[in-house]
């Protein structure tokens, strides 16, 4: 009976203690899973042993149920152990999307097989106990049952929450991340022994998770083969919420074609939130994740990278060459090319990936889990990595000079360039682009004017290409009111002449300077440049319409100077609109002062105050924050992100244009009443805008700081501030233009 008692103890039972849910398996009869860990309990004594007195059977059945909770155990580290899935380890795209969609299909998991390993130790420990025990009670001649509660009697707390711990881990599929949290919840416990062996539990799983941070953050290699690490690759994000595996097979295909490392960056992980364990910190993983997408740039370089010397020094001998369209590439010659592998390891050396190892492995050898001292590993890692990033991008890509770049061609800086193009392609503007043909005919004055105004040291402009995008029939509103004259419009089905407003700048970049300048920070950039080049247009076309007017009077004047006599009581053609003269000076005025105002108080200052930055900065992150807060305070303080202040500028620039062409375009006085509608709407649009402006919301936040000095100009004479109070909610004024007399 003794021995039956201690193989009990280790999970065997017979003829003295029987399996109550074997036996009742055999009369058909199932136990639910969802009854109490009491009934759950099926090691019994056998109810035909009549021998033993009943406060024996009551220590006997107690203790018997440290075998059954010992063999349930033994069952699950067994069965969490198998490494029957290793000859299955080469699974095929489809198969590991259906485990993906199918998180219960019984994968097995390295977390749980960590964990197995752990109550591996603490069972070995009990089988031990139990040994010892029989030991002790054959050296004993009358052997007695206390003997055995006092030898096990600290299981009693164990191996009960342990079962327990099991059961919630079966029962809810935990793996992963959730797994370490479960853990790291059951290790609050006021029970020093639980305590100390959950802890050994945590610490199993965490060799699993340092091993998986080491293998991110050294190499850049993601070892997640069952989706259990809170960083996954982009395809298992499209599986799980739903996109088809057709979907996500093409979407591979697509990205395929182009640089790998670029795509790995902008698409390729994310962080898994259900596997993300409660204590470590979004932040944390966040830096997590930015160390190993780091790692994988620095590690494996674009191809691109190595023949970009070459590239740059035969740019510089191409002399006319760089006028005919986009760069020309280099064609790819074998001497150009190092080894991958050579440069990997000049951008990230062996030492720093050392130095990163040891950080891991002193947390991976601790028996604890600090989470100071792990979220400090992470900070230092990620900054070694942002540092070397920011090595490559700033000073071996250069991003300065593309910045400058940038700034010259998508911010106006090149003011000459700009003026020259708009001169050359200012009657080509003056007709509706056609929608076959409109980049076509605007190559010629933009190479025109690159000839005339950019030197061939300027090894940028190559990467420069102006793009008309695709544009349909729809007119803009605030082009309706257009005037369909001749000048500037023909009887076919194209787009109004307010399709010009379409032009755009494309800037050629390479690696790694693409992890920088994103398509959507080039977006910012085109929207910038059409409002930009829009407001220069505008501003030319007035000064444009005075000079062709006056020359038009001077040529006049000579050619009647001798009959002005006779000719007393006759105008000149334009005479009669001399009075709209004043018009066009307060439009100039106007838009002089929003022009100095963007490309001075608000391009200019936020030029420097980046420049600062990148000068400060050693940190690849920083340096893209900086950059974004360039631009949104560029759109900001120019009011593009204000619907009704750009909707007020665009009808101002359209008025604009309008009167210019209108004023051109006459010989005589029948279209009068067109000048004073657009006259009456200038006044209307142009005091709105300043009483916009002037608000508090606007001139005393912080969103534009150099906001007061541009209403100083507009108003240093109080003219917009005396309009103002009463040209908003005036109908059409009787006499004509009688804001004009108010001066």
């Amino acid at each position: 009976m003794l021995h039956e008692l201690l193989l009990a103890l280790v999970g065997y039972t017979g003829d003295l203690i029987i399996d109550e849910r074997e036996h009742h398996k055999s009369l058909g009869i199932c136990l639910s899973p969802d009854a109490p860990i009491s009934e759950q309990r099926s090691f019994k004594l056998a109810s035909d042993i009549s021998f033993i007195d009943p406060s024996e059977r009551d220590l006997i059945e107690k203790l018997i149920t440290l075998g059954f909770y010992y063999r349930e155990l033994d069952r699950f580290a067994t069965k969490s152990r198998n490494l029957s899935w290793i000859r299955a380890a080469d699974v095929s795209p489809l198969d590991r999307a259906s485990e993906l969609s199918n998180p219960k299909s019984g994968k097995p998991s390295v977390y749980r097989r960590a964990i197995a390993n752990g109550l591996v130790e603490i069972l070995s420990v009990y089988k031990s106990a139990v040994l010892q025990l029989e030991q002790k009670l054959l050296s004993e001649t009358m052997p007695i049952l206390a003997t055995v509660t006092q030898g096990l009697n600290k299981f009693f707390v164990i191996l009960p929450p342990l079962y327990e711990l099991i059961l919630e881990i079966e029962r809810d599929d935990i793996r992963g991340g959730q797994l370490l949290n479960l853990l790291h919840k059951r290790c609050h416990c006021g029970v020093p022994e639980l305590q100390a062996c959950i802890q050994r539990l945590l610490w199993h799983g965490h060799q699993v998770l340092y091993n998986q941070l080491s293998s991110w953050m050294i190499y850049g290699i993601l070892q997640d083969q069952h989706g259990e690490f809170f960083i996954r690759r982009q395809e298992d994000r499209d599986v799980e919420y739903g996109s088809s595996i057709s979907d996500t097979s093409e979407k591979l295909a697509r990205l395929s074609t182009v640089d790998t490392s670029l795509t790995d960056w902008h698409l390729g992980f994310h962080i898994f939130l259900d596997m993300l364990p409660e204590y470590i910190h979004i932040r944390v993983a966040e830096s997590i994740l930015f160390a190993g997408k780091a790692i994988r740039v620095l590690r494996n370089p674009s191809p691109a990278i190595q023949f970009q010397d070459a590239l740059s020094n035969q740019q510089t001998k191409k002399g006319s060459q760089k006028f005919h369209g986009s760069a020309v590439g280099v064609p790819f010659q074998k001497e150009v090319f190092l080894d991958v592998k050579t440069i990997g390891e000049e951008l990230l050396p062996q030492s720093v990936a050392d130095k990163i190892e040891t950080m891991l492995l002193d947390l991976k050898e601790s028996s604890e889990f600090h989470k100071r001292s792990f979220e400090c590993s992470v900070d230092s890692i990620r900054a070694i990595a942002a540092s070397h990033l920011w090595q490559l991008v700033v000073v071996r890509a250069d991003l300065n000079g593309h910045l400058k770049a940038l700034k010259d061609y998508f911010l106006l800086a090149k003011g000459d360039f700009f003026q020259c193009f708009l001169e050359e392609s200012r009657q080509l503007m003056r007709l509706p682009p056609r929608q076959s043909t409109a980049e076509a005919d605007l190559m010629v004055p933009f190479q025109l004017a690159a000839i005339k105004t950019i030197g061939e040291e300027d090894k940028y402009f190559s990467r420069v290409s102006l793009q008309m995008p695709s544009f349909g029939i729809t007119v803009k509103s605030s082009q309706r009111d257009i005037p369909k004259t001749k000048a500037y419009t023909d009887g076919s089905s194209e787009t109004s002449v307010g399709g010009w407003d379409g032009i755009a700048l494309e800037y050629s970049v390479d690696w790694p300077l693409q992890l920088f300048f994103t398509q959507e920070v080039l977006s910012k950039y085109r929207r910038i440049f059409q409002y930009l080049l829009r407001l220069k247009r505008t501003q030319m076309e007035l000064e444009k319409s005075w000079a062709s007017v006056m020359h038009q009077e001077h040529t006049y004047f000579a050619k009647h100077r001798k009959d002005q006599m006779n000719c007393s009581i006759s105008q000149p053609p334009q005479q009669c609109f001399r009075p709209m003269w004043r018009v066009r000076e307060h439009m100039a005025f106007l838009i002089r002062n929003l022009q100095f105002y963007i490309q001075v108080d608000v391009i200019e200052s936020q030029w420097n105050v980046l420049q600062s930055h990148i000068q400060d900065s050693r940190d690849f992150t920083e340096l893209v924050g900086f950059h974004q807060e360039y631009l949104s305070a560029l759109i900001s303080q120019s009011f593009l992100d204000i619907g009704s202040v750009s909707r007020i500028l665009d009808s101002i620039m359209t008025l604009c244009l309008q009167f210019c062409w209108n004023i051109e375009n006459q010989e005589s006085s029948q279209n009068t009443s067109e000048l004073e509608r657009i006259t009456e709407e200038f006044n209307k649009k142009s005091n709105s805008l300043y009483t916009i402006l002037r608000s508090s919301r606007l001139a005393g936040s912080q969103r534009a700081p150099f906001l007061r000095r541009f209403l100083l100009r507009m108003n240093f004479n109080s003219f917009f501030e005396a309009t103002a109070r009463g040209v908003l909610n005036v109908v059409r004024p009787r006499p004509s233009l009688p804001v004009l007399n108010q001066q």
